[in-house]
């Protein structure tokens, strides 16, 4: 995805492009969130899934096109498979979780899994961490509980398996950060791609129905959608640093506040909002630390989750 430099958006400084890209990927991915609830009245979320991976296959072959057959040059094939793995089980908990769970609650826990990310990056990749981050994550956490009230109200399976699905996001994140040390954003692309789809397809085997020709539209805009926003988050983190676009995401929280009333009656309490600033907070401070590393050493970082 690229701007011309003719058109007024390309005119205008890069910061503010990454701010523009930036806000249009948190309405799209918000409203792909809005496609998933209303697809899982009818239709399992593990076949909703399947779609979403499967409507993502042209932007294979688009990159085919572009960048030929040397995208599947790698050395890590595994690892490849380990992260692709580990997306789709965090993706089936997502949908399955969202069909319970208000869209604004969804979306303030889905801010979790930077958080998550960079425990394991001290656990695993033996990062460095000074009492500043480390207060941030806990500040981070702290808003998980504040959404989830253990002890003051009942937990719900929803709220759990969001929250289990940004863990294991957490640790997707890890190994993209390992893959991109050594391949390119476009190789991490076509892996994922070509061994989500057979994959997510497993699950959905067992509980297949067949949808409608109305369903499968729905489906395929939905699968455009998320693709779209992933590569306007791209476009984004290119234009400008993860400082200066990294706030611009909280605007998930208030459209998906919007759409939840909007479509599903859905009105988010306090906590909900509360929670969500302190977690986006706690995110936020670890993710603009982690990019002005990553920009010293010239290693790729990912942000936001792409169920």
């Amino acid at each position: 995805m690229s701007v011309s430099n003719t058109s007024v958006l390309g005119r205008l400084p890069a910061s503010v492009q990454g701010m523009a890209w930036m806000f249009l990927t948190t309405i799209m991915i918000v409203a792909m969130h809005s496609f998933i609830r209303e697809l899982t009245t009818n239709l399992h979320p593990f076949e909703v899934g399947f779609f979403r991976n499967l409507f993502g296959v042209p932007v294979a072959v688009i990159l085919i096109m572009r960048y030929g057959w040397g995208l599947f040059r790698t050395e890590r094939v595994r690892t490849h498979v380990i992260r692709s793995v580990g997306h789709v089980c965090a993706m089936m908990m997502f949908f399955t979780g969202i069909v319970t769970t208000p869209l604004a609650t969804a979306n303030a826990l889905t801010f979790a899994a930077p958080l998550f990310a960079a425990v394991l990056a001290v656990l695993v990749l033996g990062e460095v961490f000074h009492w500043r981050r480390w207060g941030a994550l806990l500040f981070g956490f702290a808003g998980t509980l504040v959404i989830l009230r253990p002890g003051f109200v009942a937990l719900e399976t929803g709220p759990l398996l969001i929250l289990g699905s940004a863990f294991i996001w957490g640790v997707v994140l890890v190994v993209i950060k390992s893959l991109g040390r050594k391949d390119t954003t476009p190789t991490i692309i076509i892996y994922m791609v070509v061994f989500m789809t057979p994959l997510s397809f497993i699950p959905a085997l067992f509980v297949w129905s067949w949808p409608t020709w109305g369903e499968l539209g729905l489906m395929f805009i939905m699968g455009m959608i998320g693709t779209a926003g992933h590569l306007t988050l791209t476009q984004a983190l290119r234009l400008a640093d993860t400082a200066v676009v990294m706030p611009i995401d909280f605007f998930k929280l208030i459209w998906a506040a919007v759409l939840g009333f909007a479509l599903f009656g859905e009105v988010p309490n306090q906590f909900t909002w509360i929670g969500g600033i302190m977690i986006f907070a706690g995110a936020t401070y670890l993710a603009v630390r982690e990019r002005s590393d990553a920009r010293a050493a010239r290693i790729p970082v990912s942000l936001t989750p792409d169920p």
